[in-house]
């Protein structure tokens, strides 16, 4: 169809903005190869900033974008064949393929394309930073900001898990019914991983990084919509009912705001409905794990409608079926700080003390914030600025560092 050079240029931006992740994925599939496939998808805009401003925008974009990019990659391949005499083999060979059917399995290329950067085989960090390349079209730099890395040492990271999916030969494809749940556990773990790195910071200056948790999100809505798992949905429910929160747990001089003290009419209820539809959802299908259960943990604080009418001996009696599908000493501190809401802090104070005492949490600060404020509750205020001390110098985030020397500053000399 016709189109003026303006909006056809237009065009080529929306449908990058659209599309580039689709069209990347099925030339990766088409194509066997990360750098290839990206250099295909540039050559096929490229060509489209050319072509459709004179011969208007194509019927289906998609489908003349991933032909176009097979096409510039058989040419480029074509031409680096003189120095390499595989590639006119591989050429052949991409060009002999019959390709009628690129298309009929797009949404399958952007899961394909998820589990492979999200394989078991990459080291942890490179499957984040590959994700966000790949998957959501994040530059280099914007990874390196998000996580307080230079771009070089992201860049290194992305390099080296492309080099390992190629020289592992790691099969580019949905995993096997039977694998399944190994590798979707990978999965969501890297977008977990982002959206708490989002959320809750690990470092530096701010409490939360508004995009990260975006594209988390982002990620878990398209997962589900490709997986529609109980876990998935578990993980969007969990990712939804935190980021309702997120704009009132710092006030307006960044500083950090106890959930108990939140202004619970700044939650966001569209994110909160959403996100307890999928908690109920979840949990009705009797193939929940851990995300589903936290996230209806999540739910119980999200649907009080105050601090003090919190359901804590749901709360409690939820952590408990989390503990029974695999031990885990952060979730026995959160339910050690339920039972002190349910039972009182000298409850609360024994089960952390055990844990302390077992060694495994004794370099994480929260666990030292928790005793802290259990032996603050308590009036063993001695105790209490030993424990907040301890704390302070385990701590990295500098607005959790600010409240907990607040605290400290309250108990007075």
């Amino acid at each position: 169809m016709g189109c003026g050079g303006q909006s056809a240029t237009a065009a080529v931006e929306t449908v990058y903005r659209a599309e580039s992740r689709r069209v990347l994925a099925t030339l990766i599939r088409l194509l066997g190869d990360f750098d290839r496939a990206e250099e295909a998808l540039h050559d096929a805009f490229a060509a489209a900033l050319q072509q459709w401003p004179r011969d208007g925008v194509p019927g289906n974009p998609r489908a003349w974008l991933v032909s176009a990019g097979r096409l510039k990659a058989i040419d480029a391949l074509r031409r680096r064949a003189r120095f390499d005499a595989s590639l006119r083999l591989l050429a052949e060979q991409l060009e002999g393929e019959a390709h009628e059917a690129e298309l009929d399995e797009v949404e399958d290329d952007r899961l394909r394309l998820i589990f492979t950067c999200c394989h078991p085989a990459l080291p942890a960090d490179a499957r984040v930073a590959l994700t966000l390349r790949e998957v959501c079209d994040l530059t280099t730099e914007e990874i390196a900001r998000a996580f307080l890395a230079a771009p070089a040492t992201i860049a290194q990271r992305i390099v080296r898990a492309k080099a390992r999916i190629r020289d592992a030969r790691i099969p580019y494809r949905v995993p096997e019914r039977e694998e399944l749940p190994a590798r979707l556990d990978s999965v969501l773990r890297v977008i977990y991983l982002v959206f708490n790195e989002g959320y809750s910071a690990s470092a530096g200056a701010s409490l939360t990084r508004a995009d990260l948790c975006t594209e988390a999100i982002r990620l878990g809505r398209l997962l589900l919509e490709l997986l529609p798992d109980a876990e998935v949905m578990g993980l969007l429910a969990l990712m939804l009912l935190h980021d309702a929160r997120r704009t009132a747990r710092t006030d307006a001089a960044g500083e950090l705001v106890r959930l108990e003290d939140q202004d619970r009419s700044a939650w966001d209820r569209r994110l909160i409905a959403e996100g307890s539809m999928l908690v109920r959802r979840a949990l009705a299908s009797r193939n929940f794990g851990p995300y589903a259960l936290q996230a209806a943990i999540v739910a119980v604080h999200a649907e009080a409608p105050s601090a003090a009418q919190t359901d804590w001996a749901q709360i409690v009696r939820l952590y408990d079926v989390l503990l029974s599908l695999g031990p885990s000493p952060v979730v026995e501190l959160n339910r050690a700080v339920a039972v002190a809401m349910r039972d009182g802090p000298a409850a609360g104070l024994c089960l952390v003390d055990a844990l302390l005492a077992r060694g495994e949490l004794r370099d994480y600060h929260l666990s030292h914030a928790a005793r802290a404020d259990l032996l603050r509750r308590l009036a063993r205020i001695d105790e209490a600025r030993s424990a907040y001390r301890v704390a302070l110098q385990l701590v990295r985030l500098e607005p959790e560092r600010r409240f907990l020397q607040q605290r400290l500053d309250e108990l007075g000399d």
